[in-house]
């Protein structure tokens, strides 16, 4: 009977962490769920955007030095990223009025209001996301890629999407850095 005992306790010692991790919604890995994306937005402090340099030149990052992406899809500031797409490519959300840091433009910085109800972080209208695969400061992992139903790139100072210069492909340094093309 102890034996018995000691599994049934041993068993339920587990569930209640692992029920906790499925109530937060941390357990699920790679980025936010759109359910969950408010919830962590209301526990992070007020989201800033800020300039630095990156393998793409000067790009706009969060206040952790995350490079933040538009995406190609979106109409005007209207995000269509939902679902899975936010789970790869999570929302830089908003609480309250978003903060411009060293290089960023504060006319250019905003807010819209997703389907979920929270509030992402516009930049020249352009919503701001993430990308799940950025795993430090300065990467750039999302650049170009095509996924659901358009095209991610870094943000220029200037709002415009960055197109990799052929300068930089080529090994050399481009004091310039990229160059921005007009989305």
């Amino acid at each position: 009977m102890i034996p018995q005992r000691s599994i049934i306790l041993l068993a339920r010692t587990a569930l209640v962490p692992l029920t906790a991790l499925a109530v937060v919604g941390i357990g699920g890995g790679v980025g936010q769920a759109s359910a969950s994306v408010s919830h962590a937005a209301a526990t992070k402090p007020k989201a800033a955007v800020r300039v630095t340099t990156t393998d793409l030149g000067k790009t706009l990052v969060d206040s952790q030095g995350r490079t933040v992406y538009l995406f190609t899809a979106d109409s005007g500031t209207t995000s269509a990223c939902t679902g899975a797409c936010a789970t790869a490519w999570p929302p830089l959300m908003a609480t309250g009025t978003p903060t411009v840091g060293h290089g960023a433009k504060a006319k250019l910085i905003g807010t819209t209001t997703r389907s979920d109800g929270g509030q992402q972080v516009t930049y020249k209208g352009h919503p701001l996301y993430h990308f799940a695969q950025d795993q430090k400061a300065g990467d750039t992992n999302g650049e170009g890629i095509t996924a659901f139903g358009g095209s991610w790139f870094g943000v220029s100072p200037a709002g415009a999407r960055i197109s990799p210069s052929a300068s930089s492909s080529s090994g050399t340094s481009n004091s310039g850095g990229s160059s921005s093309t007009p989305y």
